[in-house]
């Protein structure tokens, strides 16, 4: 398979500030996107940091590392975990910043997530999208104790309140999976400025649309910018390609956002 990468990444119709971060690395095959929280300009210090450090980590890891990419995303993620913390704790201006994350490393026909808070990942196949996370939030929690229906999530008022974050504290929980990928398949890694103003049937459909992958990602930005746009919004998405059908492959880092 050859894969194409794009991403998009807009502060929103009320916010000044974006604090959200996306980072592609096709030579990697790698993929993160963070929505940072904090005062002034921490948020976006932290989700940008994190996407940096997720990234440097993995550029640093020895060969022999390279056949568990499972544990090469682990190890990564909480690297920028540290990354996070300790610079918090060297500048008091940046005290309390902390980040969503979700990212992914693709090797072959399989890839691997690891996330922590509510930035999500989906896969897009024969027009069927397919969340691939699970929301460490409030409501998540609320929806498994059966105390919240799923089709009232998007309203409720606690909604962007997550029990995970990067960067709190010196260790974080990561959750970590597999999943497969077959040609024709494109990954959506999204923030929850997507998510909380547009359906994942409204999702899929932009999806669906069809040309270039940048204008997807761009659709996908100007629809929660026209459903409210209450928040920074931000998406990165992988196609995967048949060899055949595909003359190259994207290769330069491209980064979105913070």
């Amino acid at each position: 398979m050859i894969l194409r990468y794009a991403c998009a990444s807009d502060a929103g119709r009320l916010r000044e500030n974006n604090e959200d971060a996306v980072l592609l690395d096709p030579a990697l095959a790698l993929a993160v996107v963070a929505d940072g929280m904090g005062g002034y300009n921490a948020g976006e210090v932290a989700a940008r940091l994190c996407c940096e450090a997720v990234h440097a980590a993995l550029q640093a890891q020895p060969d022999e590392a390279l056949a568990n990419p499972r544990q090469r995303l682990l190890e990564a993620v909480r690297s920028a975990n540290r990354a996070v913390f300790e610079r918090a704790l060297l500048q008091p201006s940046l005290r309390g910043m902390a980040t969503t994350v979700v990212a992914v490393l693709l090797a072959g026909p399989q890839g691997v997530v690891a996330h922590v808070g509510d930035s999500r990942l989906y896969r897009l196949r024969q027009g069927r999208l397919d969340r691939l996370t699970r929301d460490h939030s409030l409501v998540q929690e609320h929806i498994d104790a059966g105390l919240l229906e799923p089709e009232a999530a998007r309203a409720s008022g606690y909604r962007n309140l997550v029990t995970r974050a990067l960067g709190i504290a010196p260790v974080v929980d990561v959750e970590v999976g597999t999943f497969d990928l077959t040609p024709g398949d494109t990954l959506l890694l999204c923030t929850d400025g997507l998510t909380d103003l547009l359906t994942e049937g409204e999702i899929a459909r932009l999806l669906c649309h069809g040309g270039p992958l940048d204008s997807a990602a761009a659709r996908l930005v100007q629809a929660a910018n026209a459903a409210g746009g209450r928040d920074n919004v931000s998406v990165a998405l992988v196609h995967c390609g048949a060899a055949a059908a595909t003359p190259h492959a994207d290769s330069a880092p491209r980064r979105c956002g913070a």
